[in-house]
């Protein structure tokens, strides 16, 4: 039986290379979360299709656009001043929180809509290059992911 997203997702987060890999590819513009459900997919065996794709960018960029990116902006903005200010720091750290939370219900969002489509036992697995957008040039950070599933 086939891990859950989350549990796979956390498990895949841990391999050698991987986190480095996603950090990499979320400051070239990619979705992590839509690739670590594109990772999952692979793994399932489930068929890339154009549509597909589409669903998930669409269920996928608002909830990044409105509620993700704006915490980890927030995050990363307070960066240099929480080094010396401690309730600062605090403060960054239940932001940090809060994103991962936003991911982790960003994940499940995925999973939701993904979690029926059956696994194609020959089906090309193009999901990670389908779901980098502008990241699609990491090429290495994509390898990374496919090899660690």
């Amino acid at each position: 039986m086939p891990l859950e997203l989350r549990a796979f997702a956390l498990q895949l987060y841990q391999r050698p290379g991987v986190e480095a890999a996603c950090l990499s590819l979320q400051a070239g513009g990619a979705d992590v979360c839509l690739l670590l459900c594109g990772a999952w997919l692979e793994a399932r065996g489930v068929d890339c299709t154009a549509e597909r794709c589409a669903e998930l960018h669409r269920l996928a960029q608002p909830w990044q656009r409105q509620v993700i990116a704006p915490l980890r902006q927030l995050r990363q903005d307070w960066r240099p001043a929480a080094r010396s200010d401690l309730v600062l720091d605090e403060l960054r750290e239940r932001l940090k929180a809060l994103e991962l939370d936003a991911e982790w219900a960003l994940l499940q969002r995925l999973e939701t809509a993904c979690h029926d489509w059956p696994a194609m036992p020959t089906a090309a697995k193009p999901w990670l290059e389908s779901l980098a957008g502008v990241a699609a040039g990491g090429a290495e950070a994509l390898a990374t992911l496919r090899v660690a599933r």
